[in-house]
């Protein structure tokens, strides 16, 4: 369970009965399980921590631009020493999701001892990439002048998402170290490099060359509605080069190197992105970025893609106890 198992035959077969996914069906899809979700994965709340929901990290009133903070209740003006800070981005596809799906999960870390900023950002097909990322970056600026009044070390930070919103918290961590990429979103990082501790990754999509291979679940629209000035079509066969080189810009994968900080993967045979995630864990070391990698094989039945957010399965209390491990080494 600790080391990248082997793809089974079983999920290969799984994978190949898979027809790719578009768009419309996903939203309609995301859109028919959102309120179930939400109560199942915040069922029995957790007492006993400071809530603060709806912060307008923006202030444009945008109903997307929304976080929450969840916070111990000793993090406030009385504590002696600022906690470490787990910003973290909901999954969804770009397309739909909710921070407030997540709130449990989010308040599972803050009592482990650290202050959570769970954050909603614009989607698409509405918005692009660059408005999803500029959105990430000034929840950073958020966070950055206005933690500590929650008890948060703003240069003690720890990036996390699940899915679509693990690819936005890598993508953002790399553009921090890569002028290149920033410039490419006309970003200007929020944040220091040296504040970002650490990067956690729930089965996120961390490397876009997966979307152009045959049978792979989800079109390559996914890709097409994440670029400026690019409608969802269907382009004739074969007219994917262009595609390929746009992806660069998507692909967190493409931009590692050893000034990464350390990260934590957690994922399994039975994730969409399982492919991704281990091709990100492997790119990884061969840059020697630390990497703590959860991998669990298609016989654990509770590891369906973001199964983390539902905490009454084992495998989900195994992947906070590995988070909060996580967060008191590299930020601690």
């Amino acid at each position: 369970m600790k080391t990248p198992p082997a793809t089974s035959v079983l999920a290969r077969k799984v994978r190949r009965s898979l027809r790719r996914v578009p768009v419309w069906v996903w939203r309609l899809l995301m859109h028919s399980v959102s309120s179930s979700e939400r109560a199942r994965f915040n069922k029995d709340p957790i007492t006993g921590l400071e809530y603060t929901f709806d912060v307008d990290f923006v202030g444009a009133g945008h109903r997307y631009q929304l976080l929450d903070v969840i916070a111990p209740p000793a993090a406030g003006d009385g504590a002696t020493t600022a906690l470490p800070v787990y910003v973290y981005f909901h999954g969804g596809g770009w397309t739909s999701g909710d921070k407030a799906a997540l709130t449990k999960y989010c308040a599972s870390q803050a009592e482990a001892g650290m202050v959570v900023a769970n954050v909603n950002y614009r989607v698409a097909p509405e918005f692009h990439m660059a408005h999803v990322l500029d959105d990430a970056n000034a929840a950073l600026n958020w966070v950055q002048r206005n933690i500590g009044r929650f008890g948060g070390d703003p240069h003690r930070l720890v990036l996390g998402g699940d899915s679509a919103g693990g690819q936005i918290a890598a993508l953002l961590t790399a553009a921090t170290i890569h002028s290149e990429l920033a410039s490419h979103y006309k970003l200007h990082p929020a944040v220091a490099v040296q504040d970002i501790k650490g990067l956690v990754q729930h089965c996120s999509v961390v490397d876009f060359s997966v979307f152009f291979e045959k049978g792979f679940v989800l079109s390559l629209n996914f890709v097409r509605m994440l670029l400026p000035g690019r409608g969802i079509t269907r382009p004739k066969p074969g007219r994917h080069e262009h595609l390929r080189r746009a992806a660069r810009f998507l692909s967190p994968i493409e931009w590692l190197d050893s000034r990464h900080p350390p990260v934590l993967v957690t994922t399994s045979e039975r994730d969409y992105f399982y492919t991704a995630n281990l091709n990100f864990i492997n790119r990884l070391r061969e840059h020697s970025v630390p990497v703590d990698a959860l991998v669990y094989d298609w016989a654990s039945t509770n590891t369906e893609h973001t199964w983390q957010q539902n905490y009454r399965y084992p495998e989900s209390q195994e992947v906070y106890r590995r988070l909060h491990a996580f967060v008191d080494r590299v930020a601690g």
